[in-house]
């Protein structure tokens, strides 16, 4: 099996928070989709977590987002128990659509669509047009 080298490479933003959309592919575990940004400690943890749920990525991309994890993981002290990509899944969740079509049911069941649309139009009205 193939070894796979890291992209990853540490990236300290200093003032104001860094947004999504301003950071550089080599803070992703999955570069090429911008998918999982492993920023610090937290994130790390949360891109093993959530590995099995990243979607139309080949193996060569989720080997190389593996090593991403492992040297990010050394970077912020975060214990990795796993030694390669397959313990983290392989596939995404079966129901996974399935599941989603249900959530978005339940939140316009109890309202909380029209909610959060009535919020963003509010928002929206009181932010200046640029």
């Amino acid at each position: 099996m193939k070894e796979h080298e890291a992209t990853w490479q540490p990236h300290e933003a200093h003032g104001d928070l860094t947004t999504r959309s301003n950071l550089p592919d080599s803070v992703f575990a999955f570069p090429k989709q911008r998918k999982e940004p492993l920023t610090d400690a937290k994130h790390v943890r949360n891109a093993v977590a959530r590995f099995d749920q990243v979607t139309d990525v080949s193996d060569e991309e989720r080997a190389e987002a593996f090593a991403n994890i492992e040297k990010a993981a050394r970077h912020y002290d975060v214990d990795l128990s796993e030694t390669n990509w397959h313990q983290l899944g392989a596939h995404p969740q079966q129901d996974r659509e399935r599941a989603a079509a249900k959530a978005a049911e339940t939140k316009r069941e109890h309202g909380v669509v029209k909610k959060a649309a009535a919020k963003g139009a509010k928002t929206k009205a009181r932010k200046p047009a640029a």
